[in-house]
């Protein structure tokens, strides 16, 4: 059995009223929720949030939400893992034969049904407890810079000065969209980034992580590129 959460609480910051905010016409976290149920693989696609008005959109696009979240776990602190694991507390005695739980963000219009599918055929055929989904970076590390104490360059890793970029291997950043993982993984609070996880990728026009509102008018333009329907 698979079931898919979807954290949307309501006290966003850099966006306000960001998970329930209008992209193209639509309350964002319905295309979360339209995706999950596309997808044919949940048993149940449940909203964890503390916001009344959150809960009812949810609801009116085909989401449960069985109870309200605990104000300790909807404030600027809380952690992915912390509130999935407590949603799954909840669930762990009403579905016994509960698996795998995918962690889906609220702000995913591009994310699309199949991601979801082979994420979760990944997290079956490995011994992981967890699938993360990451897109290939842009630039590799190694050749990042930052601002010294007199404005001057510093490269961070000046051992790579002079280094190609195609010499270097690629590095991968977490896309924000979703996160697979085994039931046991989520109830003991494991962490996302450790050995015993591994990534689907995403392409990068799929992987947009809806922080600001830049990140927000991106999303924007690549979806009206890829426009998949009307939800």
């Amino acid at each position: 059995m698979n079931i898919a959460i979807i954290p949307a609480r309501g006290g966003s910051k850099r966006i306000p009223r960001k998970n329930i905010k209008l992209f193209y016409g639509v309350p964002v976290i319905a295309y979360a929720i339209k995706v999950a149920k596309e997808s044919e693989i949940f048993d149940e696609v449940i909203v964890s949030t503390d916001d009344k008005e959150i809960a009812d959109i949810a609801l009116s696009f085909g989401a449960s939400v069985p109870w309200f979240r605990t104000r300790e776990l909807s404030d600027d602190f809380a952690t992915t893992v912390s509130v999935i694991q407590d949603a799954v507390k909840r669930l762990d005695s009403n579905f016994s034969k509960l698996q795998n739980v995918c962690c889906i963000y609220p702000t995913t219009p591009l994310l699309r049904s199949e991601h979801l599918t082979k994420g979760l055929k990944i997290l079956k055929d490995g011994d992981w407890d967890y699938v993360v989904s990451a897109s290939i970076s842009n630039a590799p590390p190694e050749r990042f810079l930052s601002i010294g104490e007199n404005d001057e360059i510093v490269m961070r890793f000046p051992e790579h000065e002079t280094s190609r970029t195609q010499d270097l291997p690629p590095a991968y950043q977490d896309a924000g969209q979703f996160y697979w993982g085994k039931k046991t993984s989520w109830l003991s609070a494991l962490p996302l980034f450790t050995s015993k996880s591994t990534i689907f990728e995403l392409p990068r026009e799929c992987a947009v992580d809806v922080d600001s509102l830049e990140d927000w008018h991106l999303a924007e333009k690549l979806f009206s590129i890829s426009r998949r329907g009307d939800i």
